[in-house]
């Protein structure tokens, strides 16, 4: 613990002159993002008269916690220079793990199973970005088509049904609050702690900030980004059992895609792709753009292959200004 406090305090002017720079660029951002979230809610309401309900409010937030569970420690894994594409392909091979296993060992025994592969990937994507040095977007990419293909090959391309195992994506148990919002709520919470109070966090920051200097300081860099890829990949095993559970069925196809809307939401909420920026709350904010602008063109009869390009149109929008404040940044 001393020495993380020591990490903190090794910094010269300029890097304290960068930090309050970018504190003072935190408050506009996250407005500018909550005044088009507020935009878009004002715009839908108008002209859809059940939008603005308790129900479809719901249903929303609903419709984002799997998305939501894996853009929390994708946050971190941005935030420290990295990225992973492979989620979407480790929930639905962790779905089918755990559905095939269902039967034989029964759904406890199966879960544990399916967080368990999703740990080993964490530990295989690490392993080939901090130990081999092989960047993380070509690790995550392949890891995109490999597990994929793991789980077209566990059920041979077929959907495998799952009996009995509804508790974790439908169960109500306080509040009539769906189960799915509780874990993301709690994924949520976790990762504001960790990201503000925490030591791991403050490392997160520097490291993609300045990964020569971290390094140099005493951060243990790569137990640190080991870590956060061990963090994203159990994540996505947790999304793909949430989608199991809701569907009732595992497949191959279950979650894909899914990973281009984590990575968007993420960098909506102002995260660099740089490294070194990024908030749990504005990737919240992020994943409630995606989700208001989805569900209001759905409400409109807008055709489903619109949201895909609109969703495309956001990525691309958000890259575009995260470029735009690294060239305007006066620390460039």
């Amino acid at each position: 613990m001393w020495k993380g406090r020591q990490i903190v305090s090794a910094t010269t002017p300029s890097e304290v002159s960068t930090q309050g720079a970018k504190t003072k660029r935190q408050l506009p951002e996250a407005l500018g993002l909550v005044v088009v979230l507020l935009a878009l809610v004002i715009f839908f309401s108008i002209t859809s008269p059940v939008f603005l309900t308790t129900t479809n409010g719901l249903n929303m937030v609903t419709n984002i916690a799997v998305i939501g569970i894996m853009a929390v420690p994708g946050t971190f894994l941005l935030i420290a220079g990295q990225v992973d594409l492979s989620v979407g392909s480790v929930a639905a091979m962790c779905g089918m793990v755990t559905a095939s296993l269902a039967g034989p060992l029964g759904i406890p025994a199966a879960i544990g199973v399916g967080l368990l592969v999703g740990l080993v990937v964490g530990l295989i994507n690490g392993f080939f970005v901090m130990i081999v040095g092989v960047n993380s977007l070509i690790v995550t990419l392949g890891g995109l088509a490999t597990f994929f293909g793991i789980g077209q090959l566990i059920g041979d391309g077929q959907t495998i049904l799952v009996q009995g195992f509804r508790f974790l994506g439908t169960a109500r148990p306080f509040l009539n609050i769906p189960m799915p919002v509780i874990l993301f709520v709690t994924v949520l919470i976790i990762g504001i702690l960790i990201l503000r109070f925490t030591v791991y966090g403050r490392q997160l920051y520097a490291i993609g900030a300045n990964p020569t200097a971290a390094r140099l300081v005493g951060i243990p860099s790569k137990r640190v980004v080991f870590i956060a890829f061990m963090f994203s990949s159990i994540a996505a095993a947790l999304a793909g059992l949430i989608l199991v559970s809701q569907l009732g069925a595992a497949s191959p196809n279950n979650a894909r895609g899914y990973e281009l809307l984590v990575v968007t939401a993420i960098v909506l909420g102002g995260a660099s792709l740089s490294g070194g920026r990024g908030t749990i709350l504005g990737t919240f904010i992020g994943l409630m753009i995606i989700q208001v602008l989805a569900t209001g063109l759905t409400l409109l009869n807008v055709q489903s292959f619109w949201q895909s390009v609109a969703t495309g149109i956001l990525l691309i929008t958000a890259v575009s200004f995260d470029r735009l404040r690294e060239r305007l940044s006066p620390t460039n």
